[in-house]
């Protein structure tokens, strides 16, 4: 089954809750989790940021309105809750505890008015409302869309760009990513093919301990086994153990298949890759606009 949201979770909270015993969050995920039908993969996945669980996040949310429509208290140590009498009032009277439910208690919608999240839209094709999808995810979520976008646009600009460019590109972004030492030795030690490409060598550090052989290729179809064959045969004749092909497109999975299966390390980056990886490094971009999420230090109020 589908991870369930966190207006799903609001009843089975209140239902472990619903023993009158305090229990901390960590075992009210652990509790709600075991209520539901889920695979490993569902129940381990994780948020983009990689911070939490989409379980632990959505647990966390739920608590948060149930807790902002005072159905349930905070016991005293932090992260440690248990149900009150409007909340069991809740639970006997609703089949199930969601946001509409939530909507006729004045904490939670003065609370809602406040912060002005009735129903935002994020992202031309995210439509559901923070009242849907929690406010961490909502931004997780958004920031991908965004991101997703702008990986799709930075390979249609590189393909539009004459070869040239796209050599002093890649030159860049390995050194950007640590290899070839400064930008001059790594501009020095590649040379043009004259193929649209580049083929050449790259120090593999400042002091040039190992060297990269290197190719790029920017081609519109699959770059295929054949082609990863020639460079691997490159590379013996140069008597070289490492390279980096990169193309624009793609690679079919006889050429990935035959790159891992030889002794030479080839590295193969394909378009998107190459996108992600300027997206990563700053290369080709420029930070529009920065937002910081913040949350309680514990320790600074302990004692």
């Amino acid at each position: 089954m589908a991870i369930p949201t966190y207006q799903d979770l609001m009843t089975p909270l209140l239902q472990v809750l619903s023993d009158g015993q305090e229990h901390h969050i960590n075992d009210l995920t652990e509790a709600i989790t075991k209520k539901f039908d889920l695979t490993d993969e569902e129940i381990s996945r994780r948020l983009p940021s990689g911070q939490s669980t989409y379980m632990q996040s959505r647990v966390g949310w739920a608590r948060a309105y149930l807790f902002k429509s005072k159905l349930i208290d905070q016991a005293g140590e932090r992260g440690v809750y248990k149900i009150n009498q409007r909340g069991l009032d809740a639970l006997r009277d609703n089949p199930r505890v969601d946001n509409s439910v939530l909507r006729q208690y004045p904490e939670f919608t003065a609370w809602l008015n406040k912060r002005n999240i009735e129903t935002p839209e994020i992202g031309s094709s995210v439509t559901q409302s923070v009242l849907d999808i929690p406010p961490d995810e909502s931004l997780a979520e958004a920031y991908k869309l965004l991101r997703d976008q702008l990986s799709a646009e930075i390979l249609e600009k590189v393909k539009s760009l004459p070869p040239a460019f796209f050599e002093r590109l890649v030159v860049e972004l390995l050194v950007k990513i640590g290899y070839g030492g400064t930008r001059e030795d790594a501009g020095q030690a590649v040379g043009q093919s004259g193929d649209g490409g580049i083929d050449g060598i790259i120090n593999e550090d400042r002091l040039g301990l190992d060297v990269i052989y290197l190719q790029a290729k920017r081609w519109e179809g699959n770059v295929s086994r054949p082609e990863i064959q020639k460079f691997a045969g490159a590379l013996l004749g140069k008597k070289a153990r490492k390279g980096v092909f990169i193309t624009t497109s793609a690679f079919t999975k006889e050429a990935r298949d035959f790159a891992a299966g030889i002794e030479s390390k080839i590295v193969l980056i394909d378009g998107d890759e190459l996108a992600e990886l300027m997206i990563d490094y700053n290369l080709g971009v420029s930070i529009q606009n920065v937002y910081e999420i913040k949350r309680i230090d514990s320790d600074y109020f302990v004692g």
